[in-house]
């Protein structure tokens, strides 16, 4: 019987450094991101947690260390850049174009992608239409997908936000705070159609969350950050139940 194959390493941090005057945002942080996992990360306000999406995605620059991609160093390659080679972002305020419907919002996504976007060419004739229109389906925004985007309730946003991230093709999604914003009882909800949507499209995932009972149900791994440093990795159960996790970051 031949042996299980290791996990494909997509996402590789090391060493990344970065202050800003008094204030260390980064202290030799080093993380990894295996394919098929979806890496919560939990924290304090202040901790570096956002630091890191930013620099992962190119809009910060660290001052030491570097960002690998699929054995490939990215390390303040422009956002674009980055985006292209499959690492999307989710914003904590999502990213749309307020006066274009949803539908539309995806479709200039896809123009951006495949390059070929034209401010003259009518964008609902362009062949990825359908492809967005799946992309819609997949993350429960069909039914909004001629709404314009700034009528949508807030965890509608979120997953279109969402599908406009997948839109891109991505390996790895990073996201900062997926479902804030969202009211109490529509989070789970939300939550359970992004995850899903990132499984089918296999998508891997970086979150930033503090919602522990949102961390313990969709992360896969968990890594704890405090004063720009990484205080712990580990499964969900037994880094949510450390008691110096409880005590510094959780609470209670």
């Amino acid at each position: 019987m031949s042996e299980q194959s290791a996990p494909r390493l997509l996402l590789q941090a090391e060493g990344l450094k970065l202050h800003f005057g008094g204030i260390i945002a980064a202290d030799g942080i080093n993380l990894s991101l295996y394919d098929g996992e979806h890496l919560a990360i939990i924290g304090p306000n202040g901790a570096g947690k956002t630091t890191f999406l930013n620099i992962c995605t190119g809009y910060l620059r660290p001052q030491g260390g570097y960002v690998r991609f699929e054995n490939r160093e990215i390390t303040a390659h422009p956002p674009r850049d980055i985006t292209r080679l499959g690492i999307a972002r989710a914003f904590q305020i999502p990213q749309l174009f307020a006066e274009q419907t949803v539908l539309e919002n995806m479709l200039l996504a896809a123009s951006v992608r495949e390059r070929h976007w034209n401010p003259l060419r009518n964008l609902h004739a362009i062949p990825e239409r359908r492809e967005m229109e799946e992309l819609l389906e997949l993350v429960g925004c069909s039914d909004v997908r001629d709404r314009v985007a700034s009528e949508l309730p807030e965890g509608k946003r979120k997953l279109a936000d969402i599908a406009i991230a997948l839109a891109l093709k991505p390996r790895v999604l990073l996201m900062d705070e997926p479902t804030s914003g969202v009211a109490s009882a529509d989070k789970f909800d939300v939550m359970e159609t992004l995850m899903n949507a990132l499984r089918k499209a296999k998508v891997s995932s970086v979150f930033v969350e503090h919602d522990m009972e949102m961390v313990s149900r969709y992360a896969t791994r968990v890594a704890v950050w405090a004063q720009g440093k990484i205080q712990t990795t580990g499964k969900p159960d037994v880094v949510l139940n450390d008691p110096e996790v409880i005590r510094n970051v959780i609470g209670g």
